[in-house]
């Protein structure tokens, strides 16, 4: 019987990983929706993420990560919307990772935490490339909407799990 896990496998998966969030990226960056503070964005692509991290390895998912941070940059952004995102991404994926190791939240409660964290290394990275501490002004809005959008990822994953079939816990293909 061949092995299941190959690394040719587990390439593969995060190739298409990596696409899928290309994908959802972009298909959000075709949405007009307009929050009215500038950074305030859906999260397609935390979906991803958010299911990669329980059925790969953590070092796995954040290579889809930070692969599909730095494409999308390379092909419809720029040098600081790279720096932007790869803070809000770390930050995120580092959160996301503890909580997870922790067992105490559910998918709910770590895509919520995540998304939260993802707007503040955002606005981190503002205030330190801006050297301005009035970003701060826009913390109430973007950690709300973080609030929001991550639980509505985190809702989306739990019903794309329960389609899909079965999720391995211990970080497997």
């Amino acid at each position: 019987m061949p092995e299941r896990n190959t690394p040719a496998k587990k390439i593969a998966y995060c190739g298409m990983l990596t696409a899928l969030a290309m994908i959802f990226s972009y298909v959000e960056s075709l949405i007009p929706i307009s929050f009215g503070v500038p950074g305030i964005k859906l999260g397609l692509a935390n979906l991803v993420v958010l299911n990669g991290l329980y059925i790969l390895r953590p070092r796995e998912v954040l290579a889809v990560s930070v692969s599909r941070i730095l494409l999308m940059g390379f092909l419809f952004g720029s040098g600081m919307s790279i720096l932007y995102s790869l803070g809000g991404g770390l930050l995120s994926f580092a959160v996301m990772v503890l909580l997870l190791k922790t067992k105490l939240f559910s998918r709910i409660g770590v895509s919520v935490a995540g998304a939260v964290a993802h707007n503040a290394g955002q606005l981190l990275v503002a205030a330190l490339v801006l050297r301005s501490g009035a970003l701060i002004a826009y913390a109430p809005a973007l950690l709300i909407s973080g609030a929001v959008t991550g639980g509505a990822i985190g809702l989306l994953s739990e019903m794309v799990t329960k389609a899909v079939g079965k999720t391995n816990e211990n970080g497997s293909v």
